[in-house]
């Protein structure tokens, strides 16, 4: 399976409104600067998290994105589907052979619907707690 960057980008954006917005928005530069991702490409993708209602924009010199709802209701596959539906669709092989529709039917449509429900299983609160264990497991260093 590949995912394209466009839905790695948009998973990275959204889990650092998830961990810094803190009832504020989050700015297009400040994910910018702190996930070394371009602005521009951000600008491309965030207003497609805000078609999916997975993200709302304010407006204004105080401006930027937060989350429409708790990050434990937000699934991979709601970012997925906002951004790249093909990613999680049913695969297409030939339809004219009896073996094709074996293989169909018994490999691409079985792992389709375990990718869709693994990605139904998975939040950006589940993500933003693992980098918040990462975290925490680094030794702290004082001078």
């Amino acid at each position: 399976m590949r995912i394209s960057s466009k839905v790695e980008c948009g998973i990275i954006s959204l889990v650092d409104i998830c961990i810094y917005s803190n009832n504020s928005v989050v700015t297009v530069i400040n994910i910018s600067a702190r996930q070394n991702i371009s602005a521009k490409y951000l600008e491309q993708i965030l207003p497609q998290l805000r078609q999916a209602d997975i993200i709302r924009s304010v407006k204004g010199s105080h401006g930027g994105y937060v989350l429409t709802r708790p990050a434990e209701k937000i699934t991979l596959r709601d970012v997925i589907d906002a951004l790249d539906s093909t990613v999680l669709g049913e695969c297409s092989i030939r339809e004219d052979s009896q073996i094709a529709d074996a293989i169909s039917e018994c490999l691409w449509s079985k792992m389709t619907a375990y990718l869709q429900n693994f990605t139904d299983s998975v939040t950006l609160r589940d993500i933003a707690d693992k980098l918040a264990d990462t975290a925490a497991d680094q030794p702290m260093y004082y001078i």
